[in-house]
């Protein structure tokens, strides 16, 4: 708790003050009176009313974020050093983790710590107007995933491209999507878009001209095609097949 006092001509005005000062609504605070207003005699004697003010002394975003950091990661047996880079103006917290066993804290193509930035945004922007981005990454793995994932980008288009046909990356997470159709977007001959639901939607990298795959055809990597069923012959004046196979 933190405190200030402040002076009034009388009580409301000692507390209008205090508010005005620390940039506080009344809900925000607690009032305790020092002293109340003395009219005096004559204007002698006179005197102003007195407040305290208490207040809960909120930590700044980018230390909320580290407060949560610690906590959870002492939960999970892998505790880190934590490195804050703050942007005031942009509103930015990035966050660097180093120590050992970051490999649990990054998990299968970085789906842990992606959960943990996710949670670290919700914890840092509880109590904000305006939101603060936050990033969470150790060992750099996130500039390593996103060269990996344009390298892969340009395989999977090479290969579109060689045998005529799309191709089904598999379920990536919305920002790793937007990575690989960024990394394509200026390459000839071939096209992307995303298929199915999350978590499992993936991007289908396809020649230009193709029809779009549905989402049940997408695992696969192969385009759409009708469904056929081998008819028998046909019965004179009938309109049913003999048999189907």
């Amino acid at each position: 708790m933190k405190y200030f006092e402040a002076k009034g001509e009388t009580r409301e005005a000692a507390i209008e003050n205090a508010l005005r000062e620390l940039g506080l609504s009344r809900d925000d605070v607690s009032v305790e009176v020092l002293q109340e207003a003395k009219s005096g005699f004559l204007g002698l004697g006179k005197q102003p009313a007195v407040v305290r003010v208490s207040y809960q002394d909120e930590p700044a975003p980018a230390q909320r974020a580290v407060e949560f950091l610690e906590g959870l990661l002492q939960r999970f047996g892998t505790p880190a050093q934590i490195h804050v880079t703050e942007n005031t103006e942009e509103r930015t917290v990035a966050i660097e983790l180093s120590g050992d066993n970051m490999n649990q804290v990054i998990g299968h193509h970085g789906d842990t710590l992606d959960a943990i930035q996710y949670l670290t945004n919700i914890v840092t922007n509880r109590q904000e107007d305006d939101r603060w981005r936050v990033t969470v990454d150790t060992e750099h793995y996130r500039a390593k995933r996103e060269e990996s994932l344009i390298a892969l980008a340009r395989k999977t288009a090479q290969k579109a491209l060689k045998y005529r046909k799309p191709v089904a990356l598999e379920p990536m997470n919305p920002l790793e999507r937007r990575i690989i159709h960024a990394a394509l977007q200026e390459t000839a001959g071939v096209t992307t878009y995303s298929v199915g639901t999350e978590p499992n939607r993936k991007v289908i990298v396809a020649p230009e001209g193709m029809e779009p795959v549905k989402s049940s055809a997408a695992g696969s990597g192969k385009p759409r095609s009708g469904n056929h069923r081998r008819r028998g012959p046909r019965r004179p004046g009938g309109n049913k097949p003999s048999s189907e196979h």
